[in-house]
């Protein structure tokens, strides 16, 4: 289990993320899909297609 530290935000994106993109890749998806600070000290979650 990962602990978060006390008031850590945490948003969650809808859709499909292809993770084998990489850090940057990622980075760049937090900023322009939901418009937000990748390295703002929040926690993004982002989801893979179902196999």
């Amino acid at each position: 289990m990962i602990a978060f530290p006390a008031g850590a935000k945490v948003w969650i994106a809808g859709g499909v993320t292809d993770l084998r993109r990489g850090m940057n890749s990622l980075a760049l998806t937090v900023q322009q899909g939901l418009g937000r600070d990748p390295h703002a000290g929040k926690v993004f979650l982002l989801s893979r297609p179902q196999r």
